[in-house]
């Protein structure tokens, strides 16, 4: 560890901050660091559905980075915690024909859902297609009641056809 550098807050294995002990005094403040010295640190993280008929993973590149929840209509009622990955960078290991894809709005995000026992497992985003969000409690060893600082992404304001016309 450099020095000055003094606690890493590691959720399931991943150590997705440092805080240098000066600033965390006053304000927590936290920046994202690796354990290869700023350089890019690729960890691939295994996940599943409740029954696991759907299995996949991800490849995160910075831990979990830009966590969040969603107030648009469809993720106020899942109420996950999501991360996102470039396309390339979640695979589908098993179960593929038991996902059920829902669409709404624009029809242009794809929600997935295992077809078994409902689990949201991810999504194309609307905001950027070329990414996957997942929903973080799927993985395996993350706790979601043991993260905080989630941030709320304003998808309400985001929708382009009142919510009345989508169903």
């Amino acid at each position: 560890m450099r020095k000055g550098l003094a606690t890493i807050i590691s959720v399931a294995g991943i150590s997705l901050f440092t805080c240098d002990s000066q600033r965390c005094r006053g304000d927590a403040s936290l920046r994202i660091v690796s354990a290869t010295r700023g350089r890019s640190m690729a960890k691939t993280r295994r996940g599943a559905c409740h029954c696991g008929a759907v299995e996949f993973e991800v490849e995160l590149l910075n831990g979990f980075k830009d966590l969040r929840r969603c107030n648009c209509s469809l993720c106020r009622r899942k109420g996950a915690i999501m991360a996102s990955v470039p396309l390339d960078k979640l695979k589908i290991l098993r179960g593929e024909n038991k996902l059920s894809l829902y669409q709404w709005n624009t029809r242009t995000a794809k929600h997935y859902f295992c077809s078994v026992c409902g689990i949201y497992t991810h999504h194309q985003r609307r905001s950027n297609p070329n990414e996957f969000g997942f929903n973080v409690a799927c993985l395996d060893g993350v706790n979601p009641y043991e993260l905080r600082d989630i941030q709320i992404a304003d998808g309400a304001s985001n929708t382009l056809i009142g919510e009345e016309l989508t169903r």
